[in-house]
């Protein structure tokens, strides 16, 4: 009778063994090497690089792993092969590559990896060379046809269009618009701060007492500091008109060499090239403060009855305002150093915001193209805020339900091809 059991005993455990041995070769045997590998030129870029996808595999997870491999092109072997790159199984998919959605023409659920020069092998363009995929699980390795591509740089880059397309279109809405600035009256919004240019001149002239203007605290590399130039031209030509003093210290000598010129040519226009005075533009000093003490010692001193202060200024803009305001002088501001707002709508009559610092010219010159150009770029504006709305409705619906909206329209034009 105990014999019969232990045979039992003996026949259970075989049995055991020979499903766990079973199971551990079908394990084995479900790894397979990478189907579908592709090797080519990656596209769009500048050379320097080739591009590996390859189709997921039943088996992919954590505990199996893929390895690149490039060799020379003569090679053979891929065991001989050097290792780029390692990754889990379930990673590394073409969906999670930053990658315009119109130049993506492979499954977004395949693998891609990116070689380049690093971690021992130079990608040269015009050199071939030879690339593998192997899948790992422990000490089991199995690898792909070996493939062989070149990579060069590319003549356009698609990924890119987008941005061609926009700037194109931009572009010819701002020719457009000046070709209609030319032909017809354009309104432009009334800007406070602008209207109160001739009110500030005029009193100068009235109490006869000179006009301060600062360009701010940058270069003319600072579009800032190129409007607050602009707008001296049309500050000075009626400066000129009505003989009134105008005083315009700097901290930069290009800018000063550059506003003397404007100043001069503003003089011209209006008639007076007599009044003209080469020291109206003068330079002080590149330091921060030393120039902020300076033009505070000018504003104690001459007693100016108006102040501009244009351009981007730092923490100089509260000392150089609050002095201005203790001798009674009308104050307009223009910046577009958000940081410094705060500072020059609490001390001075009026402040241009932002953009209306760039709009100052076009406002007061009524020059067609200058007016052209503003309008077109607020229509363009317009533009670029009704496809992000519109964008942001898309986006949010494709989350709710699950549809990949650039992915659809992919797929409408190539059916429709």
């Amino acid at each position: 009778m105990m014999d019969v059991k232990r045979s039992a005993c003996r026949v259970a455990w075989t049995l055991v063994f020979s499903v766990w041995l079973s199971s551990s070769i079908l394990a084995q045997s479900s790894v397979t090497a990478p189907q579908g590998v592709r090797v080519f030129d990656t596209s769009s870029d500048g050379g320097g690089s080739l591009t590996v996808q390859w189709a997921p595999a039943p088996s992919d997870g954590s505990d199996i792993r893929y390895q690149v491999l490039v060799g020379e092109a003569s090679a053979s072997d891929p065991s001989a092969f050097t290792i780029i790159a390692e990754f889990p199984s379930n990673s590394h998919y073409i969906k999670d590559t930053k990658t315009a959605w119109w130049t993506s023409e492979a499954d977004k659920t395949w693998h891609q990896v990116v070689i380049r020069s690093g971690k021992g092998i130079e990608v040269e363009d015009g050199t071939s060379y030879a690339v593998a995929v192997a899948t790992v699980q422990a000490d089991q390795r199995i690898f792909s046809p070996v493939l062989v591509a070149t990579p060069s740089p590319n003549w356009f880059n698609w990924n890119q269009l987008n941005n061609l397309i926009i700037a194109v279109s931009f572009g010819g809405l701002v020719f457009y618009s000046i070709s209609h600035a030319k032909r017809n009256e354009i309104f432009l919004r009334r800007i406070p701060g602008l209207d109160a240019v001739d009110e500030a001149i005029g009193r100068a002239t009235e109490l006869g007492k000179p006009i301060l203007y600062l360009t701010g605290a940058h270069d003319l590399h600072d579009p800032s500091t190129i409007a607050a130039a602009v707008i001296l031209g049309k500050v000075a030509k009626r400066a000129a008109l009505y003989e009134t003093e105008l005083l315009v210290p700097h901290r930069e000598p290009i800018t000063m060499a550059v506003c003397q010129e404007i100043t001069k040519q503003a003089y011209l226009e209006a008639g007076k090239p007599d009044l003209f005075k080469e020291d109206a533009n003068f330079f002080i000093t590149s330091d921060q403060f030393s120039y902020t003490a300076a033009v505070d010692g000018i504003m104690l001193r001459k007693k100016p009855a108006a102040n501009f202060f244009m351009g981007s200024y730092f923490a100089e803009s509260l000392l150089l305002t609050e002095t201005g305001a203790s001798t009674g002088a009308i104050q307009i501001a223009g910046t577009d150093s958000d940081h410094q707002l705060p500072f020059f709508v609490t001390t001075c009559d009026y402040t241009l915001i932002g953009e209306e610092l760039y709009a100052a010219s076009a406002y007061l010159s009524k020059e067609p193209v200058q007016i052209g150009t503003l309008r077109g770029q607020d229509i363009g504006k317009a533009v670029v805020l009704c496809a992000i709305g519109v964008g942001t409705v898309l986006a949010t619906v494709g989350a709710v339900t699950g549809a990949q909206w650039p992915q659809l329209v992919l797929d409408l034009f190539r059916d429709l091809k």
